[in-house]
């Protein structure tokens, strides 16, 4: 069983299935560990994404929560590149096509941009960034980055996760992120990834 000296670790987001695959990936490395989100601090803000990279967007989020809850906290950004479409959405992942817009129409305005690309032309990533802020050193967070290579499928496919993960395809699990169990997501994503990383500086770090 992991241990780390942070008694107390919040989830930098009101997004809850965001929050949820978090609170799993960490909470089954550190049992031990509370975790928390925006959510249990009335009047918490969530700070305009106004970065200039995801490494940005992290900290601006994670730091606005260590300032607020006074606790150790953590924040992602993330985001989908498809090589076709010149990287795009990527750090406006979130707000393409308009942040109220559903992700089901997100996906359907994508797939509709990628109409007729061959299949060795629709490789895409998805790319996170992970900050880690000590309430006492608020301006100094730690950052962490991943990457999980995969392409764009033709049509969507499977009811797990969520955002894009419907028509992102992994080639070596011959399958969409969606059709993943979660348990398998949270070993290959890019979320998984980069929360391992951050498991290993916490423990590294007393």
């Amino acid at each position: 069983m992991s241990q780390t000296h942070i008694k107390k670790l919040v989830i930098a987001t009101h997004n809850r299935k965001k929050a949820g695959e978090m609170v799993t990936i960490i909470g089954a490395r550190f049992p031990l560990l509370e975790l928390v989100t925006l959510a249990d601090y009335e009047g918490a803000p969530e700070p305009d994404e106004v970065g200039a990279d995801y490494a940005a967007n992290s900290a601006i989020k994670s730091e606005s929560a260590a300032q607020f809850t006074k606790e150790w906290s953590l924040a992602d950004d993330a985001g989908l590149e498809i090589d076709a479409l010149d990287g795009a959405p990527g750090l406006y992942s979130k707000r393409f096509g308009g942040e109220d817009l559903p992700f089901p129409q997100k996906i359907a305005k994508i797939l509709e941009m990628m109409e007729g690309v061959p299949t060795e032309s629709r490789t895409a990533r998805f790319r996170c960034f992970v900050a880690l802020t000590n309430p006492l050193e608020p301006d100094q967070s730690q950052i962490f980055s991943a990457v999980c290579e995969g392409r764009i499928s033709v049509e969507p496919s499977g009811n797990g996760g969520f955002g894009y993960d419907p028509i992102f395809y992994l080639p070596d699990q011959g399958c969409t992120m969606a059709d993943l169990s979660a348990e398998r997501k949270h070993q290959i994503s890019h979320r998984g990834k980069v929360l391992a990383l951050v498991g290993d500086y916490l423990e590294s770090h007393p």
